[in-house]
């Protein structure tokens, strides 16, 4: 009864503080009904349920069930049950050796949910969509959703407008030309969020188009975003979008686009366990590539788990190949009081600290026109504000091209 007392509270809040479009005149009725129809809408009937340690409710949902389905585009869509091609590396990835420090490895990591059951062949898991996340947003449609003006154009000629307008803050490795994917390690932090409707992420960018309205972005990694997921849990998480953040594309399987296809890792699911200050480093390995036969781009996650692909048909620039891969971090910075948000970036702590105290990216490469796994050249910085948040590459033998990055927002030098 309480969480039910809790609902009705929170929708009464949210109508006050978020009316309609129509001019607030809308009836709490009509708004439930919206908010209902939506849940249904992403909620698809399981074949199991299952629930995990941090709340969360994962739902069983046959493969051909799922959100993407529900578009005009993928009525006739037949689904790839594998990519033709792998990435050269992609199978022997277990003999890449982890990085040597004295302070310890980075060790294996898995979602909580898989504490408590397993979803059965011919199901994918999605996270459960609540009321209470669909109250928290501004709007029912923007639920799931980047705001516009979020891009991050580092190249040289980056208009420093469309930057310091956006809110958003960066602190990345790039490079430019033509490429077919991007793979990386990263460790996993639970930095800490200064209020609710700002976030912290740390991904890799696959990106084709111009950064003004018709950029096309393909990313994963991981994010803390209370907004989103009602916690600040470490989660991992998709996004993609064919119109730089305008009208397409979402968080994970919150809209038609991504067609999953495995059944052992929920997209939006908390991951565990995490990374230690100047303890245990846990890392995640993501790899987005495009199958040359069938022109879809497919992502996986660690060693074992080939989780699904965006058809190539959803985007412009992208049907044919990605001009610029960006790895780094990314924070919300609304500055609310009139200060640098103490949001933090990775652990929160500068790159100059290092392994077990810094956060970081390891063996970041590139898929070239061969469909093969490279080193890249040239990689570049950015970062908008390096008091704040830093970035600082490398080369060794074990870790390849890497950097440490991060930090912790406010603080004496960034005001």
């Amino acid at each position: 009864m309480a969480a039910a007392h809790f609902s009705s509270v929170g929708f009464l809040v949210f109508m006050v503080l978020f009316p309609l479009c129509s001019g607030g005149r809308a009836s709490i009725s009509k708004q439930n009904l919206e908010v209902d129809n939506h849940l249904k809408q992403l909620n698809k009937p399981p074949l199991k349920s299952i629930k995990s340690p941090d709340g969360d409710i994962i739902d069983c949902v046959l493969v051909s069930h799922q959100p993407a389905f529900d578009h005009p585009l993928f009525k006739n869509h037949t689904i790839q049950v594998r990519p033709n091609y792998h990435s050269e590396g992609l199978i022997d990835e277990k003999k890449v050796s982890n990085p040597q420090s004295n302070e310890g490895k980075s060790k294996p990591i898995t979602q909580l949910w898989h504490l408590n059951g397993k979803c059965p062949e011919g199901t994918i898991p999605i996270r459960r969509t609540k009321k209470e996340d669909l109250l928290r947003t501004s709007s029912v449609q923007s639920y799931g959703k980047k705001k516009h003006g979020t891009i991050v154009k580092p190249a040289r000629s980056a208009d420093p407008d469309l930057i310091s307008q956006s809110g958003h803050q960066h602190a990345i490795a790039y490079v430019e030309g033509e490429f077919y994917g991007a793979k990386a390690t990263m460790n996993v932090w639970n930095p800490k969020i200064q209020q609710p409707n700002e976030f912290s992420l740390s991904q890799l960018w696959v990106l084709g188009g111009s950064f003004a309205s018709d950029l096309n972005s393909i990313e994963a990694g991981w994010q803390v975003s209370p907004d989103l997921y009602g916690d600040s849990n470490a989660r991992l998480f998709t996004y993609w979008t064919s119109d730089a953040y305008q009208a397409t594309g979402c968080y994970n399987l919150l809209c038609s686009g991504f067609i999953q296809i495995n059944n052992e890792i929920a997209m939006g699911a908390s991951i565990s366990p995490i990374s230690a200050y100047r303890g245990s480093q846990y890392d995640i390995t993501i790899l987005v590539w495009k199958d040359p036969k069938e022109g879809n781009w497919w992502m996986q996650f660690g060693n074992d788990y080939v989780l699904g692909y965006w058809p190539g048909f959803l985007f412009s620039y992208l049907a044919d190949s990605a001009t610029m891969i960006e790895w780094g971090g990314e924070v919300v910075n609304s500055a609310s009081d009139g200060q640098h948000t103490t949001t933090q970036m990775g652990s929160g702590h500068f790159p100059e600290e290092g392994f077990g105290k810094s956060s970081y990216f390891r063996n970041i490469q590139i898929v070239d026109g061969s469909n093969n796994l490279r080193a890249p050249k040239d990689v570049e910085t950015f970062t908008e504000q390096p008091k704040c948040y830093d970035v600082q590459v490398g080369k060794t033998g074990d870790w390849g091209n890497y950097f440490y990055y991060g930090g912790p927002g406010r603080n004496p030098n960034c005001p």
